[in-house]
Formats: C-alpha cells, structure tokens, sequence
C-alpha cells in the first residue's frame, strides 16, 4: 500500500480489536479439488467493476471476497484469484476507489463485504448467470492483502471502522472466516500492538522477506489476536508483492526488499494456504488436517504457527 497513507492509517487508528468441489447440493466441498478449471467473467458491485473466478463445475460454492492492496488493480491478482477458486470458492475481486486522507485511488473498505453479500443473493437468482443457482449466498469469507488485510482485520472483529469504513459498520451476519497476506496491527512509530479483539477465525499469511508489513509486525499481531482458531503462516523468501501476478506493480508503493521465491511458486503457495485455511474454518476436515498436521511438512516454503 501506499507509505504515506499505511503511515498516516497506522496514526490514526489501529485494527482493534474452498478443495473439491461439490457434486451435488448437499455435498460438502472437498480438499481435493485444488486444479479443478475455473471460468471468469465481469460483473459489477454496488458500482464498482470487478472480476468473478468460479470452478466451471459445482454447486454451493462459498464466496471469497478479495479485498485489494491500495492501488492494486484488481487485474494483478488474475493467478491468486483463480487458484483460490480452483479450490471450490467464488471468487470476487472488485476495484474500489474512493478518496482516503484527501488522495483518490484504490482503497478497500469494509462496506465491500455487505455488498458482496448483496450480489451474491442476486447472482445466485439471475437466470442467465454462470452462477445461477450455484452459490452458497450464506458464506462470505475475506482474503485481504496490506490495506485490504487491514480492513479484513478490521472486519473480523464485528465492527469495521475509519479509515476502513467510510463509518462504522457491523460485518455481515455471513461472514465466517478470514485470511490475510501483508498485513498487521502495529502502530506506526511505536512498538505498541494492540489486540485484534476477533470474533471470526483469522489466518496470517506472512512473507519473510516482506519490507512494507514485517515478519515481526506480523508475528506481533498474530500473538495479540484474541479470538482462535488463528493461524501464522510464513512463506519464506516472499515479499509484500509475493501474492500478486508481478512485482511492484504499477500505481502501488514499491517493496524495496528483494524476493528469493520465485513469483509462480509463491502466489500458487500463497492460494493454497489461503485455500485450507479458509476451508478448514469452514469444516472440510482435508483441510483442518492440512492445516493443522500435514501441511507444513510436506511444503518446505511455509512454516506454520496455530491455536485451534
């Protein structure tokens, strides 16, 4: 995200506080169904333009709301979006602008989860939707990324609030899980943390070579969140852009740190974890035992820290 405004965010507030898919409309999503191919189309969400990546096949799918970094297009998240949506998920990645601290661009808000969950119930009725009758419009889950995992913070505790709201706002009532990558509570200037009071599950995705949202912020923060499960999930050798489709990518701050992981290994490794954790909060036991046993010994980039 943009320095300046991730400084003057960290001033003024502090975040307190699927996979296989299904094969008919009763069956639970399956871990096993990473790979399965994916479509995407245009759609639009409360007036701002987004892309929808959804498996070509299945029914009940959970929507996966990603919550861009500042001025990330959403363009620059096409492989994590579509890998997470191989697993089972709709995936809804819209371009929000608004003006934060008198600059105008791309900054998520939280009011996003309530629209989303508004579209859902549309798509899911509209006929001539790729979608129709194939969502779960019941299950929301966020992934976000720096000031996206911030406002997806934000959200986990019930009450999203300014700069993340343009006003306070509660989380909707559908919300059941949350990931983040590049993101933390630490105040700027301080070593002061404070807690993330969450009322949903929350699993860190962490690079170790991250120089804009630190491995020690990250670490921090998960230590001081409150509400379990939780998870911190280091991907070793990724940078603050280790989950886009290229480094730095244009119109958003640069991370000066260099990355050691190779870009495809790390955004396919990044939408994995991101895929079993949220599975696994929603009940997928592939998942849980991916998470919490299997997982981190067969994957050598990731280290993996939980309370269940």
């Amino acid at each position: 995200m943009n320095v300046t405004l991730f400084r003057s965010w960290k001033r003024l507030v502090s975040v307190a506080a699927v996979a296989a898919l299904a094969g008919s409309l009763l069956a639970p999503v399956s871990a096993q169904a990473a790979g399965a191919a994916v479509a995407s189309y245009p759609t639009t969400i409360n007036g701002d333009a987004a892309e929808v990546y959804h498996p070509v096949q299945g029914k009940r799918l959970p929507v996966a709301l990603l919550l861009q970094g500042a001025n990330v297009d959403k363009s620059y998240y096409s492989v994590y979006a579509s890998t997470l949506a191989s697993y089972g998920f709709v995936v809804v990645v819209p371009n929000h602008s608004r003006s934060l601290f008198g600059t105008s661009g791309l900054y998520p808000e939280g009011a996003q989860a309530g629209w989303t969950v508004d579209w859902a119930d549309a798509e899911d009725s509209r006929a001539d939707s790729p979608l129709y009758h194939r969502i779960d419009e019941h299950t929301l889950v966020l992934a976000g990324h720096s000031f996206g995992a911030a406002t997806a913070l934000s959200l986990s505790t019930g009450l999203c609030v300014i700069p993340f709201c343009t006003v306070a706002n509660a989380a909707p009532s559908e919300l059941e899980a949350v990931v983040t990558y590049g993101g933390n509570n630490t105040l700027y200037g301080t070593s002061l943390v404070l807690p993330v009071l969450n009322t949903v599950p929350v699993g860190y995705l962490q690079g170790t070579a991250d120089g804009v949202a630190s491995p020690a912020e990250g670490r921090s923060t998960y230590n001081l969140t409150s509400g379990t499960p939780k998870a911190f999930i280091e991907v070793s050798g990724a940078n603050h852009y280790g989950i886009t489709d290229v480094q730095n990518p244009a119109g958003a701050a640069p991370d000066g740190s260099a990355q050691t992981l190779g870009q495809a290994t790390g955004v396919e490794t990044i939408a994995r974890w991101s895929a079993q954790w949220l599975l696994a909060q929603l009940g997928d036991s592939a998942a849980k035992d991916y998470v919490y046993s299997t997982g981190d010994a067969a994957d050598a980039n990731v280290a993996v820290t939980y309370v269940k």
